[in-house]
């Protein structure tokens, strides 16, 4: 990561790809880790069925790896998933064209990498509870585990024989994560045999 400078006002120097994925941690750009395949591909799946429950309740928006202008920590951070209501940004108000979104998502989820420390996690948790965050989802694709954090001090460990639910922020929403994690391993057999397939003279 390169020497970055806060900039007047609330502006700081961004990196020059702009397809570099960053967070601006005490006035200072952070370039994020590219998340690996199997990650990526497993928080669009998440996103793909969340968002039709959103969507068909007429709850809010869902956005993948949208940066967020934390306004009462003054931080930007980008979870790879996040949930915004109608209530904390009405469906009639467009998404500003900035950097980051100014506003507090009600749900925000992080899929866990190989490249990502507990240290920094745990930090992301507290700041997004600090920020007004109300519930947090951490997904540990190799554990197939889901931690549901309603306060940086209040976790549920879901396994895949249980139930992802948030009565209070998404009422009625139900994912079994036996079906997200079998969905994971078809995958995975159907790769084994293209690449089988392949192989054959």
């Amino acid at each position: 990561m390169g020497p970055t400078i806060l900039m007047p006002g609330e502006d700081v120097a961004i990196p020059a790809d702009t397809e570099t994925l960053y967070e601006v941690v005490d006035g200072r750009v952070v370039e994020l880790e590219p998340m690996g395949a199997f990650e990526s591909w497993l928080s669009n799946l998440l996103k793909d069925h969340l968002s039709p429950f959103v969507r068909s309740h007429g709850l809010g928006r869902v956005v993948h790896e949208m940066l967020f202008n934390l306004l009462p920590i003054r931080q930007q951070r980008r979870p790879d998933l996040a949930f915004v209501s109608y209530g904390r940004w009405p469906k009639r108000r467009a998404v500003p064209r900035k950097n980051a979104w100014p506003v507090v998502p009600d749900l925000a989820v992080e899929v866990i990498s190989p490249t990502n420390s507990m240290d920094a996690v745990l930090l992301k948790i507290r700041e997004y509870f600090q920020a007004g965050v109300q519930q947090v989802w951490v997904v540990l694709p190799e554990e197939e585990q889901v931690y549901v954090y309603d306060s940086p001090t209040t976790i549920r460990v879901l396994t895949r024989d249980d139930e992802l639910t948030s009565e209070s922020i998404l009422p009625g929403y139900r994912l079994p994560l036996a079906e997200l994690f079998e969905r994971l391993e078809d995958v995975d057999d159907e790769d084994t045999a293209a690449e089988s397939a392949t192989d054959r003279p």
